[in-house]
């Protein structure tokens, strides 16, 4: 389980490829004295597994599933946004993340305010459900807030159904490989969970209540 707080960048410094899955080895800004085997580091939004470690990177296996279904940051000299399992102690400063990424989008539009940047992403479809103004989502790793959306329950009329936008400040690009992104960059997508979990309740609700019962089944027998 992570936050969305990331602890700092990392930068890809091999990649070596078989049958479609990849080893990386990532080399972060500093590297973490007590960094365990077999522990979970988030990387761009995606929970990976330390397989390996010396004291300038560490190592990860990717999937097949995993590089096809997340944004195209596995290369030699790509940043990635770092974050260690959250600890029993640790503050939560951002909000619930598995590092399971849903899907991707692109980053439409970037523009500077006055303190701060705005951007304007598009979602994968099946993703716009859970974006709601206000609530939480998670892009490449970094909890952040959504400020408005298009469609049914939208804030923003001008905006398509899975077009959501967002504010950064300053410290935010300075710190993460936010600052790298420009329009057509693709990123990682999380939801928030607990738009998962009710939607699944409900669907799961809905589909016993449209089932007979075996009291009911039995009655119709007699």
């Amino acid at each position: 389980m992570f936050t969305g707080i990331v602890e700092q960048v990392g930068r890809v410094t091999h990649v070596a490829e078989t049958n479609g899955n990849l080893t990386l080895t990532i080399q972060p800004a500093r590297m973490w004295p007590d960094l365990a085997l077999g522990e979970s580091v988030a990387c761009s939004g995606t929970c990976l597994t330390v397989t390996g470690w010396d004291g300038l990177g560490f190592t990860v296996d990717l999937s097949r599933e995993t590089v096809n279904k997340t944004a195209p940051h596995w290369r030699e000299g790509a940043r990635l946004n770092l974050e260690r399992a959250m600890t029993t102690f640790g503050r939560f400063g951002g909000h619930m993340v598995s590092g399971h990424v849903d899907g991707t989008g692109e980053i439409l539009a970037r523009r500077e305010e006055p303190g701060a940047y705005t951007l304007t992403v598009r979602a994968a479809p099946h993703l716009a459900r859970y974006l709601v103004p206000k609530g939480s989502v998670t892009v490449d790793g970094v909890s952040l807030t959504v400020v408005d959306t298009g469609g049914p329950g939208g804030s923003r009329a001008d905006l398509a159904p899975d077009e959501f936008t967002l504010w950064l400040v300053p410290h935010t690009l300075e710190v993460t490989t936010l600052g790298d992104w420009q329009p057509g960059t693709v990123v990682n997508l999380e939801a928030d969970q607990l738009a998962k979990y009710v939607e699944r309740l409900l669907l799961m609700r809905e589909a016993a209540s449209s089932q007979p019962s075996a009291l009911s089944g039995a009655e119709v027998a007699r």
